[in-house]
C-alpha cells in the first residue's frame, strides 16, 4: 500500500537519473552564428523539378546538421522565374542582409555593421569541372555581392562511401565485406566515371582508391566527356582479369549532360549504379565547405560503417 508521499515501506523508490557529465556527456549542438553569411548552393545543369527536389534535399540535410543555417539555392542555368539564377539569389541575399541591418538600427538596437561576405557559395559538384567552375565564378563576380566561393566537394572518404552504397543498391557490390554472403551480380572491376576532362579523372582517382579499398576490387577512373576514355579503361580492366564490370558515376547528378552515361554504358557493355544524388554525405560535405570557409565547427556526425 502506498502513502501520499510515495510507495509503502520496503518497496523500491524510483530516483531521477543523474545528469551525465564528463566525457560521456552529450555535446551541446552547435548552431549557426547570428548574422552568419548565407549558404548558397550553386546547382549546375538544366533545371527541372527533379533537380530542384535534389537540391532542396541537400540543403535540408545541411540545415539539420547546423540549426539556424540560412541557406538558398541558385541555378547556374536558371530563368529567374521558377528556377532563380545564382546571380539573382546572391544579389537578393546581399540586399536582404543590408535591409536587416538598417531595420535593426532604425529600431534602436545596437548592431554591428555587416562585415565580410554576405554569402558562401558551394558548388554542387563532386569533382572539378573547369567549365562549370568558371561559369559559377563569373556568376558570383557579375552579381556584385560580397561572396566567398568554395572548392568542389571531393575527393573525400564520404564520397567513396556514397559510391559503395549506390553500387550495392544496384546489386553490383556487397553492402558490407564482413557479411558472409555474396551478390551474384557483384562487379569485379569498377569504372568510376566523371565529367570535366583529365583533371576530373585525376581527382576521381583519389576517391577511386578509397572505393577500391572498400570493395577489394580494382577501380579506375574515366571521363564521360573525353572520347574513348571509358572504352580504354574497360579494356584495361578486362585485360587485368575483370570479367564483370560496372559503371559508378562520380557525379551528384545535375552536372551530367543528357545521354553521356547511355553512350558510356554501350561502350563498356556493363551495368551502372545511380549517381550520388542526395545521399546524406553530399549535404554534410556542402555544410563542411561552408563551415570551413567561416572557421566554425558543427558537431561532427558519425558515418555509417559499410
Amino acid at each position: 500500500m502506498s502513502t501520499p508521499t510515495g510507495p509503502a515501506s520496503g518497496l523500491p523508490v524510483r530516483m531521477p537519473r543523474p545528469r551525465q557529465s564528463g566525457r560521456h556527456r552529450r555535446p551541446e549542438p552547435v548552431a549557426a552564428p547570428e548574422g552568419a553569411p548565407a549558404l548558397i548552393l550553386a546547382v549546375p545543369g538544366t533545371p527541372s523539378p527533379a533537380v530542384r527536389g535534389l537540391a532542396e534535399e541537400v540543403v535540408s540535410i545541411a540545415r539539420s546538421e547546423l540549426p539556424g543555417l540560412d541557406a538558398a539555392i541558385g541555378f547556374l542555368d536558371g530563368d529567374d522565374s521558377e528556377y532563380p539564377t545564382l546571380g539573382s539569389v546572391l544579389t537578393r541575399t546581399a540586399t536582404q542582409r543590408t535591409e536587416r541591418y538598417e531595420l535593426a538600427k532604425a529600431a534602436g538596437r545596437e548592431v554591428a555593421e555587416p562585415e565580410g561576405p554576405a554569402a558562401v557559395v558551394v558548388p554542387l559538384l563532386a569533382g572539378p569541372d573547369s567549365d562549370l567552375a568558371g561559369r559559377i565564378q563569373q556568376a558570383v563576380a557579375d552579381s556584385s555581392a560580397a561572396a566567398e566561393l568554395t572548392d568542389v566537394l571531393g575527393p573525400h572518404p564520404l564520397l567513396a562511401e556514397g559510391l559503395h552504397v549506390r553500387l550495392s543498391e544496384a546489386g553490383l557490390a556487397r553492402a558490407d565485406r564482413a557479411r558472409l554472403f555474396t551478390v551474384a551480380t557483384a562487379a569485379d572491376g569498377i569504372i568510376l566515371v566523371t565529367v570535366g576532362g583529365e583533371e576530373a579523372v585525376k581527382t576521381a582517382g583519389i576517391t577511386g582508391m578509397l572505393l577500391a579499398a572498400r570493395l577489394a576490387v580494382p577501380v579506375m577512373a574515366a571521363a564521360l566527356d573525353v572520347e574513348g576514355s571509358v572504352t580504354a579503361v574497360a579494356e584495361q580492366l578486362r585485360d587485368a582479369g575483370a570479367t564483370q564490370l560496372a559503371l559508378a558515376p562520380y557525379l551528384v547528378g545535375p552536372e551530367l549532360p543528357e545521354g553521356l552515361l547511355d553512350v558510356a554504358l554501350k561502350e563498356a557493355d556493363c551495368a551502372a549504379a545511380e549517381p550520388l544524388g542526395a545521399y546524406p554525405a553530399i549535404g554534410k560535405l556542402v555544410l563542411s565547405k561552408y563551415t570551413t570557409a567561416l572557421g566554425i565547427a558543427p558537431q561532427p556526425q558519425g558515418t555509417s560503417a559499410n
